[in-house]
């Protein structure tokens, strides 16, 4: 009954996932070119002050700028006032950071803004949630970013992941789940909410229809709640039971919200609106795994991969302006693919390509 955080290493990116007699029970993405900044600290200057929205614009120092909720507290700063902020959230769903107020500066003071500390990495959150976890490394690579106060948790060796765990992670980047009972849920993400239908199968029990599809909803909701949970989807989310009446639906409230006790962001279930959903909120903090797969810098990783796999002759990539930013962003990430592949290529703007395509070419 071993619980394992197995690490695999790709160019730019490192998949964790933690797992338990080759049961998937959490799993994350780690770029470290590309944190996404929840707990770093900075030594911070006030933009603007937002009184209609009961907070302030904060300059980071880094180019990049956050939100911090003063509420009440809004009329005791001043714009061009220095104080140390930290990240609450991710930048996510075309919304910029959220922060929050220290209230013990830095001493002596910086000079100027700027990043004080970084906050923990996606394997440091996941080895704190699941203390007695033992590390295990699929490559040199992958074993070397573990850092100094983990490496003593880290099994000896490498191990590439079991072929059920690589199976369940892969299903993970798919919009179509499978449920217990031959049901299946229809993951889609929207910038307002995560909407995800439910359907099942004819029943074939010999039961009544309603409580068939009462039993088939009920058994197939925990394999989903863990889903949404292994993909880290966030705020709003309504769920479509299959097949029941609206009244029928509110049998589900009681086993929904046992469920969710199991999940760290402890989320909300709101209850059944009038259409018949399951209404339930789940704090946003980090980027879900469908934002940051389909992001620039997640397709211009992927392309490496498949680059890695697939291409061994290619000696350019030609790529659209939005793939090509991303890959350049990570020069990393593409000297890793490199040298992992034992060639070098060119990376080279294309026009004519949609913005996140590219094109492998070779001499040959």
């Amino acid at each position: 009954m071993s619980v394992f955080l197995r690490l695999t290493f790709s160019p730019g990116e490192v998949r964790i996932a933690v797992t338990q007699d080759d049961k998937l029970l959490d799993y994350a993405l780690w770029r470290p070119a590309a944190p996404d900044g929840v707990g770093d600290v900075y030594w911070a200057r006030i933009a603007t002050l937002a009184h209609s929205m009961g907070g302030a614009f904060i300059d980071l120092g880094t180019g990049e700028q956050g939100f911090l909720p003063l509420s009440s507290d809004v009329t005791t700063h001043t714009e061009g006032q220095c104080l140390a902020v930290q990240v609450t959230r991710a930048a996510q769903g075309g919304k910029g950071l959220r922060l929050r107020k220290l209230d013990t500066p830095p001493s002596p003071a910086p000079d100027k803004p700027g990043l004080l500390s970084r906050g923990p990495t996606p394997l440091a959150r996941l080895a704190h949630i699941f203390p007695d976890a033992a590390l295990v490394a699929d490559s040199p690579e992958s074993a070397a970013l573990i850092p100094p106060t983990l490496q003593p948790r880290r099994s000896k060796g490498f191990r590439p992941w079991p072929e059920a765990i690589a199976h369940a992670c892969a299903a993970l980047e798919e919009p179509i789940v499978t449920l217990p009972g031959g049901m299946q849920a229809s993951i889609t993400p929207t910038p307002a909410l995560i909407a995800i239908d439910m359907d099942a199968p004819p029943t074939t029990t010999g039961w009544s229809k309603q409580t068939a599809q009462f039993a088939a909803n009920r058994d197939a909701l925990p394999a989903l709640l863990h889903q949404i949970r292994l993909r880290n989807l966030s705020g709003a989310i309504l769920i479509d039971p299959a097949g029941l009446a609206v009244r029928k639906r509110q049998a589900l409230l009681e086993p929904v919200k046992a469920m969710l006790q199991a999940d760290p962001l402890k989320p909300r279930c709101l209850g059944i609106t009038g259409l018949g959903l399951i209404e339930m909120v789940r704090a946003r903090i980090h980027p879900s795994l469908p934002e940051l797969l389909n992001a620039p810098h997640g397709r211009a990783l992927a392309a490496l991969r498949t680059v890695l796999a697939q291409h061994p002759t290619a000696t350019q990539l030609r790529c659209g302006l939005a793939l090509l930013g991303a890959l350049e962003a990570d020069p990393q990430a593409v000297a890793d693919c490199m040298r992992l592949r034992g060639k070098p290529f060119t990376l080279k703007l294309d026009p004519s390509l949609p913005d996140l395509a590219w094109i492998p070419q070779s001499n040959d």
